[in-house]
């Protein structure tokens, strides 16, 4: 079985990469990038070059490709060119609670991406992880205030670690030793903590494990785009950030799932133990 793996000089991939053995191909848009000992392909997504660069997988790794406004539509060539060059499984790294009309207008690209790969015919398995545990301690600012309009709505953030354990896992197993069948096939896992917590909650965690006072501001919509218009972002990505936090507001990020354990065998990691396991992850805070 050949699998292709993307994204593996990002966080997630590159953390697959170490967990999977084996000799994945490495598709990326700048292979300079991409780890050595590996054979490894040039390409981006949406570029016709990736078609050619899939030739001969049976098994793709799909990450999620960088906020953009032609996210989406990277994202569907990228599947058509998995399709064109007869790939046999695509398993896509989602995004918990993915939708059409998610409340998190970026949840809304890995919905359609989802319909794509079904639409292909191929087997497929969908990991929709929920929020990353390292991302938390980075919505502090400077002055230890964690602002969004998310209210008292809650989120089950999810160790990376975890998330590419169980992709690793997922990318190996098959049910009879077969390349292109797996019991994986066809399933939407949902990859949560352990727990769903409150901003104010992860601000508590997060002054314990500092020992600096970080607390939570629960912005208005109006507040929440004022407070972003410094940055001088694009549209499309001051709103992707504004409607994270109001996708934790409605709930859309509450589900905590058992599916972690279950293909581990093991509890996920929770917010203190990644905190207690992870100083560096809140060391700018400690600093100010």
């Amino acid at each position: 079985m050949t699998i292709a793996l993307t994204g593996t000089s990002g966080l997630v991939g590159g953390a697959v990469l170490e967990r999977l053995g084996g000799s994945p191909i490495l598709i990326g848009r700048d292979a300079s990038k991409l780890a050595s000992g590996f054979e490894t392909r040039e390409a981006a997504y949406g570029d016709p070059a990736m078609t050619d660069a899939l030739a001969g997988v049976d098994t793709l790794f799909l990450v999620s490709g960088r906020e953009s406004a032609t996210r989406r539509a990277e994202h569907l060539a990228t599947v058509s060119a998995a399709a064109a060059a007869g790939v046999r499984r695509i398993v896509y790294l989602s995004f918990l609670g993915a939708a059409p009309e998610s409340t998190f207008t970026l949840g809304r690209d890995h919905y359609f991406t989802e319909v794509a790969i079904r639409e292909t015919g191929v087997a497929f398995t969908f990991l929709r992880d929920s929020l990353y545990q390292d991302y938390l301690p980075f919505m502090t600012g400077e002055d230890g205030v964690i602002r969004g309009p998310a209210g008292t709505g809650r989120l089950s953030a999810v160790a990376r670690d975890d998330v590419a354990e169980l992709a690793a896992v997922v990318l190996r197993d098959t049910d009879d030793g077969s390349a292109d069948h797996t019991h994986h096939d066809g399933v939407t896992y949902a990859v949560t903590g352990p727990e769903a917590l409150t901003l104010a909650e992860v601000a508590e965690q997060l002054t314990a494990a500092s020992g600096r006072a970080i607390s939570f501001h629960d912005e208005t919509e109006a507040e929440a785009y004022e407070s972003r218009a410094k940055y001088n972002a694009p549209a499309f990505e001051v709103e992707g950030w504004v409607t994270s936090y109001q996708s934790i507001g409605v709930g859309e990020m509450s589900q905590v799932s058992g599916d972690v354990e279950r293909i581990l065998g093991r509890p996920p990691i929770s917010f203190a133990e990644f905190l207690s396991a992870h100083p560096e992850s809140y060391a700018h805070l400690v600093a100010h």
